[in-house]
């Protein structure tokens, strides 16, 4: 599976903090009845991993991959939990090594044209525009848009289900990354119907 393929799945790519193991399964199974099939489950606390090997195994026919892909380390336990596609919020030369000798699809970040220009180089023609609304939102988009016209983002980082049919609407973005259909409260209760509810309106973003 390519990672064009994985990101144009649906518009929205939830980015997914599991804290509580117990609630791995059940969110990811209301995020994908709400039509999200590709999921990015970010490595910042020490479930993650066990959380993506939960969620490829209830659901084989989501992309379960793992965010906040920064290093070695990370990179290698995205490989041991089975990820089908890894995340980084930026790009460093040992993630490119690393890269280069992995099928995984992998979706290095960028923020500004060199960093752009660096990883197309390397290949890369899908790439996470972060943090998109800290690093000029839709308008830095556009302006890349220009001189670069092949490559294509999944921008992330401050968008809001308000927000993200701007940038569904630019040239060059498949999808958008977010987290306002995970609210904390309805996860704290268990309220897997609402947190589907939530999906279901992102997955309609753009239909």
């Amino acid at each position: 599976m390519s990672i064009e393929n994985i990101l144009r799945s649906a518009p929205v790519v939830p980015v997914v903090v599991i804290d509580n193991l117990d609630d791995a399964v059940p969110l990811a199974q209301a995020l994908y009845n709400g039509g999200l099939r590709a999921l990015e489950i970010t490595l910042r606390t020490p479930v993650a991993a066990q959380a993506v090997k939960l969620m490829k195994q209830a659901l084989p026919d989501a992309y379960v991959g793992t965010g906040t892909v920064i290093n070695r380390e990370t990179f290698e336990a995205s490989i041991e939990a089975g990820a089908d596609f890894m995340v980084s919020p930026g790009v460093n030369d040992e993630l490119l090594a690393l890269a280069a000798n992995c099928d995984t699809p992998f979706l290095p970040g960028a923020a500004t044209p060199s960093e752009v220009m660096k990883l197309a180089a390397h290949g890369f023609k899908f790439l996470k525009f972060f943090p998109a609304e800290a690093a000029g939102g839709t308008a830095m988009l556009k302006s890349i848009h220009g001189p670069l016209p092949q490559v294509k983002f999944c921008p992330t980082g401050g968008i809001s289900l308000a927000t993200a049919p701007n940038y569904l609407a630019l040239p060059n973005v498949v999808c958008v990354g977010g987290t306002w259909m995970l609210d904390k409260t309805l996860i704290a209760n268990k309220d897997w119907s609402a947190i589907e509810t939530l999906a279901r309106q992102a997955y309609e973003l753009n239909r």
